[in-house]
């Protein structure tokens, strides 16, 4: 009984189990359905942009415009958010929101699963983001990007004060960013799965199959938008780095 419960549980969707079972002594290394969803996300993206660019022709066709048109959006971005000079990271930026676009929107596939619900992938991306930016501006203004931690015009006797605040608002960019994606991710996958369960519910489920369908539209906007937001607040945070605003 308990063990039916278990398999009908909304969380269900979000267990992490070994595929190849493989430890090194204490660590556990074993090949996870979370590994084998990263990798059938990079082959998508790698096999979207290869098809793109394998025949490039005046007039595009799907492949084509489509893998032009995410990177003219994620370039937009970039330019609009950090300034022409955080172009030479663009690469690392369309990497991310590529990544982060396909773990969202493949996870909406039935028996799927959504890497970007776990906060232990998410924060892992987000600390990477964090120490590189962070070096990028140690490496470009030396020690003055500490100068960072204290806004222009600050009174004397206020300048402890706002450089604790800066400095823990500035740690906590890691945190907030990981947690946004993968709560959106956890809090709309659990919705639909509970939804789910009351379709079979006889001639009443026409009304939560409606909804269903509804909230799944919204669900993909979701994850396009969240994809969108984590390159933003990137590119906001490569802007800080850059130039100290």
């Amino acid at each position: 009984m308990s063990e039916a419960v278990h398999e009908h549980s909304p969380l269900t969707q979000f267990e992490v189990y070994p595929l190849l079972p493989l430890k090194f002594g204490a660590w556990d290394v074993s090949f996870t359905n979370a590994s084998l969803w990263m990798m059938i996300v990079v082959a998508a993206i790698t096999l979207l942009m290869f098809q793109g660019v394998r025949r490039r022709q005046l007039v595009p066709n799907r492949w084509q415009s489509t893998s032009e048109m995410l990177l003219e959006f994620v370039s937009g971005i970039v330019r609009e958010n950090a300034g022409h000079a955080a172009m030479q990271y663009f690469p690392l930026i369309f990497t991310i929101f590529m990544f982060v676009l396909f773990c969202n929107v493949l996870g909406m596939i039935p028996l799927s699963f959504t890497v970007t619900s776990h906060i232990i992938v998410t924060f892992a991306m987000a600390a990477i983001i964090f120490l590189g930016v962070t070096l990028i501006g140690f490496i470009k203004h030396g020690t003055h990007f500490l100068s960072l931690f204290l806004p222009a015009g600050t009174p004397w006797w206020m300048m402890p004060l706002m450089i604790v605040i800066e400095m823990v608002s500035y740690m906590a960019r890691p945190v907030s960013l990981s947690i946004r994606l993968a709560a959106n991710m956890l809090a709309g996958h659990l919705l639909l799965k509970i939804v789910a369960g009351f379709v079979m519910i006889g001639l009443l489920g026409i009304f939560p199959f409606a909804f269903l369908l509804i909230f799944t539209g919204f669900e993909i906007f979701i994850a396009c938008l969240q994809a969108y937001i984590f390159t933003l607040l990137t590119c906001i945070y490569l802007n800080d780095a850059l130039n100290l605003h």
